[in-house]
Order: structure tokens, then sequence, then C-alpha cells
């Protein structure tokens, strides 16, 4: 479970949105609503369909980067 310290002085408001965008960042607030009613197995495989092409989607973006970085080091090798 997050947690948010708060600083002396600091209103109560400013506490709260913080706490609620950690949750956010960690995915409590999806899980929660995802869980809050039935997910009909059809739901279920678009919810996960959706997480994995995220996912590929930024594996891909950071693999390219990084190849592309690789590649250049080498090139100012010769």
């Amino acid at each position: 479970m997050p947690e948010v310290d708060i600083k002396k002085g600091e209103p109560i408001d400013r506490a709260l949105k913080r706490l609620k965008s950690k949750m956010e960042t960690e995915g409590i607030m999806d899980e929660m609503r995802r869980l809050r009613s039935f997910e009909t197995p059809a739901q279920k495989t678009k919810r996960k369909a959706r997480s994995n092409a995220k996912r590929n989607k930024n594996k891909f973006r950071f693999t390219l980067r990084t190849a592309a970085n690789a590649s250049s080091s080498n090139s100012d090798e010769d």
C-alpha cells in the first residue's frame, strides 16, 4: 500500500492528490474498478490484449533506442 508523508503546514488536499497519483501509477485504482463488477470473458480477453499491446509497444520502443545507440557507437569506432 502506498504511503504519503504529510509535511508540516501542507494542505490535506495536496497530500490526498499525491496519494491518488501514487495509487494510479501502481494500478491499484484500475484493479479496484475491475473487481467492483463482474467482467465477462470477452472483456477479460480485451483487457489482457490491451495491456499486452501496451507492454510490447514500450518494449519495442526501448529496444530500438538501445539498438540505435549500440549501432551508432560501433560506427564511431570505424
